[in-house]
């Protein structure tokens, strides 16, 4: 594409990669679009809807005049896939940080499982992790739970469209899940457990749909890097 193509507006579709935050994917391309493009380095470039580090998948990353329905795109429903540890939970509900319980789970068969999945169809409270980037008193959660402080987290309103699970092989649980914008996976993962008398965590995520946005279509940063050369 041109650098004008760029500037008028594009939503390019990156599969993020493992260990990459969200703003490190926006600014290896913004790098790549002003050196092998020629884009004057003020151009607008911006993603829409950020995913944790520890997750893969679809990134929406906007261009040019495109930046403006950056809040249309997050408002659209997204598809995950991934997986549950059954019978342990963390402090940030994934592998950022180490097992601090565990519990039992010999009551757990799959018929518990696909029944505890009908309690989280439709609107549903949700607590946002301690580990997350949302401001409490103008500090985000994160650094309150880093420097070890206990703080009320406020749950929030949240919609789970599609709540299916694609394998069973405890201690882990494969899912699909179609939700609203806001909603935690990780927090699932934890309140799913829980829901089970038990615990839980998130191990594996991977985005795979934005609205009508597919990770099909997408391109690895690596790949894109590579197209100019």
């Amino acid at each position: 594409m041109t650098p004008e193509e760029y500037l008028e507006g594009q939503v390019l579709l990156i599969d993020k990669p493992l260990k990459w935050s969200s703003f490190q994917a926006v600014n290896k391309l913004k790098y790549l679009l002003i050196n092998k493009v020629g884009l004057p380095k003020k151009f607008k470039i911006g993603h829409a809807g950020t995913l944790d580090p520890l997750a893969t998948g679809l990134l929406l990353i906007c261009t040019g005049k495109f930046t403006k329905r950056i809040a249309e795109l997050q408002g659209q429903a997204k598809e995950y896939t991934g997986t549950f540890y059954i019978g342990a939970t963390t402090p940030s509900y994934d592998l950022e940080t180490e097992i601090d319980q565990t519990f039992p789970t010999d009551h757990i068969n799959e018929d518990l499982i696909h029944e505890t999945v009908k309690q989280f169809l439709g609107e549903i409270d949700q607590k946002p992790p301690i580990f997350s980037a949302i401001k409490k008193d103008g500090v985000r959660l994160y650094e309150h739970a880093r420097a070890g402080e206990s703080i009320e987290i406020e749950s929030r309103k949240t919609t789970i469209h599609e709540f299916e699970i694609t394998r069973i092989e405890l201690p882990e649980v494969d899912f699909r899940v179609v939700c609203s914008k806001g909603t935690y996976i990780r927090s699932l993962a934890y309140d799913f457990g829980k829901a089970m008398n038990s615990g839980s965590h998130l191990t594996v995520l991977r985005r795979t749909k934005i609205g009508d946005y597919d990770v099909k279509n997408a391109i690895d940063i690596t790949l894109f890097e590579e197209s100019f050369k």
